[in-house]
């Protein structure tokens, strides 16, 4: 299937309407938090809507080359923008969690020792700080080669992030189990298997 006229829109697509859009529902989000349409309980909501979108555009994320490479899209121009945007939504999920929900910082240390969903996710945010710092041209250019490696630092975030959401679900729930396989199995999808060289 020939994508080139699809490509080029996307090429023509500036970064900033990508941030723009991305980072919209965050904004609408917290407004029906203040107005009541969240439901009974908007904190939990909010924290769980920000977490889930996080991970949607972390799949985005993770799904660039991918796409590029079996379908022929090319999204590799915005795909800083879906990174930044899952960062964004990481830290909105962390930042309701830890000044509207538990408040306490005693508390917040001792869930994050004696709870593993949250030690996971603990562990998840603190691989993608560094990915998120050096997602600039200067960090590209001073680090050379190490930028792409230690931007390989995605996939085990990526599989702690979905892990996170496995063990905060109670009970048996689909929707956490999709969301780790999916993520599954764009990781495998990025690997590349040597061909065969005839001997």
């Amino acid at each position: 299937m020939d994508l080139s006229s699809v490509n080029s829109a996307l090429r023509r697509v500036p970064s900033w309407l990508i941030y723009i859009c991305g980072l919209a529902p965050a904004v609408w989000l917290f407004w029906l938090g203040l107005t009541g349409g969240l439901g009974v309980e908007p904190i939990k909501a909010l924290e769980h809507r920000y977490g889930e979108l996080a991970l949607q555009f972390f799949i985005a994320t993770l799904a660039v080359t991918p796409a590029r490479r079996f379908l022929g899209l090319n999204l590799v121009k915005h795909r800083r923008a879906l990174g930044l945007i899952c960062f964004a939504y990481v830290v909105c999920h962390l930042l309701v969690w830890l000044l509207l929900d538990v408040q306490i910082p005693s508390q917040i240390l001792a869930d994050i020792a004696k709870r593993p969903y949250i030690t996971v996710g603990m562990a998840a945010f603190l691989l993608l700080v560094p990915l998120a710092v050096t997602s600039n041209n200067v960090s590209i250019r001073r680090l050379g080669p190490k930028w792409r490696r230690l931007h390989q630092l995605s996939y085990p975030a990526a599989l702690l992030a979905a892990l996170h959401f496995v063990l905060l679900a109670k009970g048996f729930q689909i929707e956490p189990l999709l969301y780790l396989a999916v993520i599954l199995l764009l990781l495998l999808l990025r690997v590349r298997i040597p061909t065969l060289r005839r001997v």
